[in-house]
């Protein structure tokens, strides 16, 4: 698959595009794990002459941005119809249900059925997350990773789903690729380590160019991002 050319990062000063003018955009930041779920999607689907990438400065983002697109003025954003569409889970949805391009849901009552469940645990999950970069144990992280690793057993294939990759794997992965990195610069800990099925799924998740295509995570500067965030706020 063909690299893409990435636009550059927009900050404060630049201008605003012509909004609602029946272009398809998606307002995201190349390091955001939230972001990085819909561009994962958009690209599974092969729509990256469908969908065009706007990339904010997330630490200095332009004040049309808030002012005329998207009031919550966070990212992941959605341009489309006529309307802009917020939240990555909600979005991951949407561009599957809403877009050309191969489904990234099966059409398995059982396996839909544990889709959300997978979803409704997320936004736990990514707090257990995070949890262990406010304090000094992995303890919560370790729990978060064996709750994925259980997860895994439901179906046989290395995905969560089964054997096809899918929007559940998406949810997880972007989190699952930031914390590895942190957890291992920063505990020396090692979230593959007893967990042969997690092992299994981050090998299978990195063969998915549409994924690989968006790792753009510096392991240095994330380290030092996450740092600098969490000492702020103790």
């Amino acid at each position: 698959m063909a690299t893409e050319y990435l636009p550059p990062t927009l900050e404060a000063t630049a201008e605003e595009p012509t909004l609602f003018d029946g272009t398809t955009r998606l307002y995201m930041a190349y390091a955001c794990p939230f972001a990085q779920r819909v561009w994962i999607t958009r690209n599974y689907k092969g729509l990256q002459d469908k969908i065009k990438l706007v990339p904010l400065n997330l630490q200095n983002k332009p004040a049309w941005y808030k002012e005329k697109v998207y009031p919550e003025n966070k990212v992941p954003a959605l341009e489309h119809d006529g309307k802009i569409i917020g939240d990555s889970l909600d979005l991951i949805k949407y561009v599957d249900t809403n877009f050309e391009g191969p489904s990234l849901l099966p059409n398995d009552s059982d396996k839909k059925k544990f889709f959300e469940e997978l979803l409704s645990h997320t936004d736990k999950f990514v707090g257990m997350l995070f949890a262990t970069i406010k304090g000094d144990s992995t303890t919560e992280a370790g729990n978060a990773f064996d709750h994925l690793e259980h997860a895994l057993t439901k179906y046989d294939g290395p995905f969560l789903l089964g054997d096809d990759f899918s929007l559940a794997d998406i949810a997880f992965i972007t989190f699952v690729e930031r914390f590895q990195i942190y957890l291992s610069e920063v505990f020396k800990y090692d979230i593959t380590e007893g967990r042969p099925k997690l092992t299994a799924w981050i090998e299978a998740v990195n063969k998915i160019d549409a994924y690989t295509q968006t790792k753009k995570t510096d392991p240095k500067e994330l380290v030092e991002l996450y740092k600098k965030i969490f000492s702020a706020q103790k």
